[in-house]
């Protein structure tokens, strides 16, 4: 019940609006644009973004760039854009629910937006979930919510939901733990008076960060597939291998005998005779002999420190809410799954990978390539206990190379890269797949596919060509014999004839991201304009722009030792080690570099060169340590060296991507509190990190620099000048390579690698057999240390009384230290993105959460990468008043929220007074934290 004062504040709030709307004309000035970009990329990838109603009449689309969910009135003719609503940041997916509510899931916003489709369209609720939401599912008797997140977050540990089944502590440095959340609601039941709804439990499955949902047909099991859920693959380790002996010799690291090496994985020298450094190499697991095996089928079990069980989907009980059962080998990297609606048999469109194969370029003098083999697009079907990959390019001969004698330039179009969403006919006879990286709709009869007895090379007479590129939703209109096609290239929805399969109608979407982004993006993704099968593509490997969670070795036996232009922040060798660079040359960049982990496309502008060891500072577009322009030009040769393409792409496309992919942003660090700021212990490590104390206990090379190096000294960390963990110079401390310093900005993600071989590099004993764990790969540049607690506890770091790590409760101090660089710095504050919507009874609970969100849009700190002096987001708070939708910008220094018209006539409303039209019910208020820059924008009338 509202109290008189209430009733009053409530009244007040009523007549500014009213007072404001109507005197909007003599109203202040118009808010000034602010320095930041107005757009920030995140090139998110969509999972589930098309759905439509039951009875056919109503089409839903998320508006990922825009933040919005379109809805569409379908009708004989085509589409008919009804309503857009404003939810939150990054939507990928959207559910249906009933005839009169759609959840909507905002990938960057941790949220899920609650749409009543009840007169105007609007956000009633937002439930904040884990972090980066990316499917959801209605199912079960009574009907819950299934939703995927990652197994971290800050809502995960918000007080509000303590006492929920599943939610707390992550455990990020706890081995064994699955990182593959789904959170199940209530739809009924969520919580109307709490913070972001209260869910009924979260579960917790044995694998990597979740993407795609599917339901059984009964609606009684809901299946849940990994993301980048692995191969069986590991590395061994450098210091592993013997190097310059023969394989009766015993291994040595340090000087000290080390257990496995049988000698090193040939060939020791490139096509010139030039000797390589000492690298480790790829291995894999192989269930039919229980070992594990190099490329050359050389055993390597006494090197593993744990197991891999490659568990990927997984179904639930509905009733129980509890696990079923566990499949594994699905694929590497899994899409999205369907069920067919007669049989219940699951498909699951999947890459697999192939890292534990070797090298790019021709494989003349090695006799290996991996030159356009990379990631095999498959769909995977799950019959009973039964899990039968079928591999959709099986008429590709990939030892036939573009320019080799016999190759087929034609097979490309017979090909379908990167499946994402597919749907199934009623009768269960047909399954349509959007193939994003081909431009078309790969359609297979559901017999064959489960027999694997379709015919690549005459089934793709079949596909449904569409125009606009990067098809990633579908829904299928059986009623009308249509297909609605989402494609994320152009932003559009398209409408399909099934009978004659031509794009009867389309509908272009508003898209306000930049036109360099728009123009850019297809040669990430495109395969058949990027390699001669038609298969490959930049994004076989860097998924939706950022990584695969695994680690190749993809030197050129073939090429030639280049020289290194880059600066040296101190070179740090043991004496009686292999050479470094092969040579003992520093400035060499030798073309077998090794393994190394796939790294992110994210976030690259004003980190220098590219590539663990910043080899792509040289090449056709010159030579340059420090501008990422000039590098990420400079990998134009992978097209032909690495993708398999007969020639070249123009410099004028290569122009093009560069300026789309410098665009992309990485996240918030979502381990981070929501108010920027660390724990006493974090705080401490964070000190030392940026403190004076030399971190490294040993001299340097002389002239190599380093004198006196501390953490923040070689991994500078720096907004102001764009440094988020590297200033672009070069390093190696230990290391059989000199390596450009990296930055440490998305560390968080490589969590779920434990067990260690111990050698003298480490303080800490063998840990063992450390049983199954979840990722092969950890840290560093080949992805052999497990977790950061090893790499801090590491020889360089050797606590002495004036250098390296503190003497005093050293062990503890490296926890702490591991926990901070957890939590490292991003160039985007943890609180953008994050949402909360203000009903008319939730005040109490959610008050508090808008102050934090006004404190934080006044909070300011200096950004390169975001054009200045900025603030940690732009707060927009979206309101349905008397059914017309309405945007506002939190004014920090006139403490109101301000709206702009057509005309720039200003209304601003003080902060306590607007919060009074959520009491008006019908007037739910969502609150958004934007990127810097991005609120202005989204606010601004159009």
């Amino acid at each position: 019940m509202q109290t008189q004062s209430s009733k009053s504040s409530t009244r007040a709030g009523i007549r500014w609006l009213t007072r404001a709307a109507s005197i909007a004309a003599c109203c202040a000035a118009p808010l000034a644009s602010p320095a930041a970009p107005s757009f920030i990329t995140f090139d998110t990838g969509h999972v589930r973004p098309l759905a439509l109603s039951a009875d056919g009449s109503t089409l839903f689309t998320v508006n990922t760039p825009n933040g919005t969910l379109v809805v569409y009135d379908v009708n004989d003719r085509g589409l008919i854009k009804k309503a857009e609503v404003s939810v939150g940041m990054e939507p990928v997916a959207v559910a249906v629910r009933n005839d009169d509510e759609v959840w909507v899931v905002n990938h960057l916003s941790d949220s899920v937006s609650i749409v009543s489709l009840r007169g105007t369209p609007r956000v009633t609720q937002t439930l904040l979930v884990g972090d980066e939401p990316r499917d959801i599912v209605f199912a079960g008797q009574p009907a819950r919510a299934f939703i995927t997140t990652a197994h971290r977050g800050q809502h995960r540990t918000d007080p509000s939901i303590a006492t929920v089944p599943g939610a707390g502590d992550p455990q990020l440095t706890t081995p064994s733990i699955g990182r593959a959340d789904v959170w199940v609601f209530d739809p009924v039941n969520l919580g109307n008076n709490s913070l972001g709804g209260i869910p009924v439990k979260i579960m917790s499955f044995f694998s990597d960060t979740p993407r795609a949902l599917a339901v059984s047909p009964d609606r009684r099991t809901v299946y849940v597939a990994a993301f980048k859920s692995g191969n069986q693959t590991t590395t061994v380790p450098a210091y592993l291998p013997c190097y310059g002996t023969k394989p009766d010799v015993p291994c040595t690291s340090f000087g000290v005998p080390v257990p496995g090496g049988i000698g090193v994985l040939g060939p020791t020298t490139n096509i010139e005779g030039k000797p390589t450094s000492a690298n480790g190499f790829v291995m894999k697991f192989n269930n039919t002999s229980g070992h594990w095996e190099d490329q050359a089928g050389r055993i390597w079990d006494s090197v593993s420190r744990f197991t891999l069980p490659d568990l990927d989907v997984f179904s639930i009980d509905t009733d129980t809410l509890t696990q079923k059962a566990a499949f594994a080998h699905v694929g590497t990297a899994l899409f999205n799954m369907v069920t067919n609606p007669k049989s219940g048999k699951l498909y699951i469109s999947n890459t697999d990978s192939v890292n534990h194969l070797r090298f790019e370029g021709p494989g003349n003098f090695a006799g290996s390539t991996v030159q356009g083999h990379h990631a095999e697009a498959r769909i995977t079907v799950i019959s009973g206990n039964t899990v039968s990959p079928r591999h959709l390019n099986k008429h590709i001969n990939y030892s036939i190379l573009a320019n080799d004698p016999g190759f087929d330039p034609t097979i490309k179009n017979h090909s379908l890269a990167t499946p994402l969403d597919m749907v199934v006919s009623r009768n269960g006879q047909k399954l349509y797949v959007a193939a994003f990286g081909s431009g078309k709709i790969g359609v297979y009869d559901t017999g064959e596919l489960e027999a694997n007895t379709f015919n690549p090379t005459t089934a793709s007479a079949g596909h449904i060509r569409v125009s606009g590129g990067g098809p990633s939703g579908l829904a299928l209109d059986e009623h009308r014999n249509r297909l609605y096609v989402l494609t994320r290239f152009d932003n559009s929805v398209k409408v399909i004839d099934l009978a004659t399969k031509r794009e009867v109608a389309a509908s272009a979407m508003f898209n306000p991201e930049p036109p360099e982004v728009v123009a850019g993006r297809p040669i990430l993704y495109d395969a058949l304009a990027t390699s001669a099968n038609g298969e490959a593509s930049c994004s076989s490997c860097h998924i939706f722009g950022d990584n695969d969670d695994l680690a190749w070795d993809l030197g050129n036996p073939d090429d030639i030792v280049t020289t290194n232009p880059i600066p040296l922040n101190g070179i740090f060798l043991i004496e009686g080690e292999t050479p470094i660079n092969g040579s003992g040359v520093i400035t060499d960049f030798h073309p077998m570099k090794g393994v190394m982990a796939t790294q992110t496309l994210r976030g690259l502008r004003n980190h220098g060169a590219m590539h663990w060891r910043g080899d792509r500072s040289v090449g056709l577009f010159g030579t340059d340590p420090f501008d990422a322009e000039v590098s990420f030009n400079n990998f134009i040769g992978a097209f032909q060296s690495l993708l398999g393409r007969a020639t070249p792409i123009t410099v004028e496309q290569m122009r093009k991507f560069t300026a789309f992919q410098l665009n992309v942003e990485l996240p918030p660090n979502p381990n981070r509190n929501l108010d920027n700021s660390l724990s006493s212990a974090q705080q401490r490590a964070s000190d030392f990190f940026r403190g004076p104390r030399p971190s490294i206990s040993f001299p340097p090379v002389p002239g190599t620099g380093g004198d006196n190096l501390t953490c923040e000294g070689c991994h500078r960390l720096d907004p102001a000048q764009g440094f988020f963990g590297t200033d672009g110079r070069a390093s190696s401390v230990f290391e059989p390579i000199t390596f450009k310093v990296p930055h440490l900005r998305n560390l968080y993600t490589k969590v779920g690698m434990f067990g260690l071989v111990a050698v003298p590099l480490f303080f800490d004993p063998d840990a063992g057999h450390m049983s199954d764990q979840v990722r092969g790969f950890g840290f560093v540049h080949d992805a052999t240390i497990d977790t950061l607690f090893h790499f801090n506890g590491s020889l360089p770091f050797l606590p002495t009384a004036t250098t390296g790590l503190p003497v005093e409760n050293t062990t503890e101090f490296r926890r702490d230290l591991e926990h901070y660089l957890l939590r490292f710095e991003t160039d985007l504050a943890p609180i953008v993105g994050q949402q909360v919507t203000l009903t008319s009874t939730n005040a109490t609970a959610v008050s508090p959460r808008i102050d934090l969100l006004q404190q934080r849009a006044a909070a300011s700190f200096t950004s390169k990468n975001l054009g200045g002096t900025v603030t940690e987001c732009g707060l927009v708070a979206r309101v349905n008043i008397a059914g017309q939708p309405r945007s506002f910008l939190y004014d920090t220094r006139a403490d109101a929220f301000v709206r702009e018209d057509k005309d720039h006539r200003r209304v601003a409303i003080p902060s306590q007074p607007f919060r009074q039209i959520a009491r008006i019910p019908g007037q739910e208020t969502t609150f958004t934290c934007a990127p810097p820059g991005s609120g202005f924008r989204m606010t601004a009338a159009r």
